[in-house]
């Protein structure tokens, strides 16, 4: 379960404030299929890095599965991060010199995962993500949904209880698209909570629950 409670996150350009969250209160259940929608600027982006433990509030409390992780040091999130959630971005972020299996098996390795269980999650993942026939390719020599799929199964792959994506689709052509969303609903189906941050609203009414912002607010949160 993820608690947010009055989380405020500040920037400041130059002599201007902006308030990107502005005393934001928010629960979401496990298991939920969360959409957090609303224009750019509108506060998702750093709502989802604050739920992520990729940011930090200013002010406000965060409670991840019934702990305080708000002033964890950044080892001890480093450490969440890696055993309760996966990340999917719209750039993919996978590393460059690396094969599409190498890359998946990246947070195996900084989990401390033994060689002989890293190969068996490796080859069950590129079977159940249709990558086996591209496993030794690295990421330029795959298509943009090929590279989002070795994205998804990166970050799915420590079996995260929360999978949190970033414009999952902002990418990829329509039809790509619509085959990265069915993956990312099957593994919710399977039980996985699933927050999407988007702009697209076809996407966004997908959802079984639908969040919008605004200039740091939400202003609906709909089932």
């Amino acid at each position: 379960m993820i608690q947010l409670t009055a989380i405020t996150r500040i920037f400041h350009m130059g002599e201007q404030e902006i308030r990107a969250l502005d005393h934001i209160d928010m629960m979401i259940a496990s298991g939920e299929y969360v959409s957090i929608m609303g224009t750019s600027g509108s506060g998702k982006s750093t709502l989802l890095n604050v739920i992520g433990l990729l940011d930090r509030p200013d002010s406000g409390r965060y409670q991840l599965d019934g702990r305080d992780v708000t002033d964890l040091t950044e080892t001890e999130q480093a450490r969440v991060r890696r055993e309760k959630i996966g990340f999917i971005f719209q750039s993919f972020h996978l590393v460059p010199r690396l094969t599409a299996a190498e890359n998946i098996e990246l947070p195996l390795i900084l989990a401390g995962i033994p060689p002989a269980e890293r190969k068996m999650r490796i080859e069950k993942a590129l079977h159940a993500f249709d990558l086996s026939k591209r496993a030794q390719h690295r990421p330029a020599e795959l298509s943009g949904g090929q590279r989002q799929r070795v994205a998804i199964a990166r970050a799915t792959i420590l079996r995260p209880t929360a999978l949190l994506a970033d414009e999952p689709t902002g990418n990829l052509d329509h039809r790509t698209g619509a085959e990265v969303v069915a993956l990312l609903e099957e593994l919710h189906h399977a039980g996985t909570t699933l927050i999407v941050v988007t702009h697209d609203r076809e996407l966004g009414l997908r959802a079984q629950r639908r969040i919008t912002m605004r200039d740091g607010l939400i202003v609906a949160d709909e089932q």
